[in-house]
């Protein structure tokens, strides 16, 4: 099935954001593809992008293994669409612990699927858009991409490596009609928000602290994702996009 609007995939689209932003982009897309290691989290999106009217499609695969990543990308392809829009999503947050108490298989974790899987996203599904010459990509980084957090070690230093993936791919692109961004989302209203303020409040560090702002909406970041992937942002390539309240300005 092909169609004038761009087929958009959402990577991590069982979880609140990545719901809200598959919920997003069905208004601008031609068919939309929802990837979670949680399969009933992933249908569950399909279903509420269903109402939309839109074509969607549901798979459970792991970012971190390069195979899955390719049958994704292949499936959605060949039943949907080229894809046009990736929002390249999927990530975990750990535990909040100390540097020095920090778990070796945690911090492992965190790069498998943080890291790993938003590079295996970038190069499967780079490797279409560049045969086309079009497409934009989107990915999820973190104000913990530019500063640093208390008990977040593993988090912390694989969202720093998320916006070193987006740089380096926005280099790559340039001029050839495919844009690589970024949206660092603060605090967020989410299950993964709620998790790290209960273990925050557990081993008494800030790492849950959402700042003067308050916590942000799925929504919010689901907007910023849309514009990204629009025409209006045709000349914006390798942006990294705060999205927290102004919590983190200097």
């Amino acid at each position: 099935m092909t169609s004038a609007k761009p087929i958009s995939l959402v990577t991590g689209g069982g979880g609140d954001i990545g719901r809200a932003i598959a919920l997003r982009l069905a208004h601008m897309s031609g068919g939309v593809a929802i990837v979670d290691l949680d399969e009933a989290a992933a249908n569950a999106t399909a279903r509420a992008v269903e109402k939309s009217g839109v074509a969607v499609m549901a798979i459970r695969a792991d970012v971190s293994c390069s195979e899955d990543c390719a049958r994704y990308v292949t499936l959605v392809e060949e039943q949907l669409g080229p894809i046009g829009v990736f929002a390249n999503n999927a990530g975990i947050e750990g535990v909040v612990a100390p540097l020095h108490e920090y778990p070796d298989n945690v911090f492992d974790q965190l790069y498998a699927v943080n890291v790993r899987g938003a590079f295996l996203g970038l190069k499967h599904v780079l490797g279409r858009m560049r045969a086309r010459g079009t497409g934009s990509i989107i990915n999820t980084a973190s104000t913990s991409a530019i500063r640093g957090r208390a008990g977040l070690a593993g988090y912390v230093a694989s969202k720093h490596a998320v916006l070193g993936l987006t740089r380096t791919a926005a280099v790559e692109v340039a001029g050839t009609g495919i844009r690589v961004n970024a949206v660092l989302p603060g605090p967020i209203e989410s299950r993964m928000i709620r998790e790290l303020d209960h273990q925050a409040h557990r081993t008494s560090t800030s790492a849950g602290r959402a700042g003067s702002a308050g916590y942000g909406q799925p929504q919010n970041i689901a907007d910023v994702v849309a514009f990204l992937a629009s025409a209006e942002a045709s000349h914006v390539n390798g942006a990294a996009w705060v999205v927290d309240g102004g919590m983190t300005v200097p």
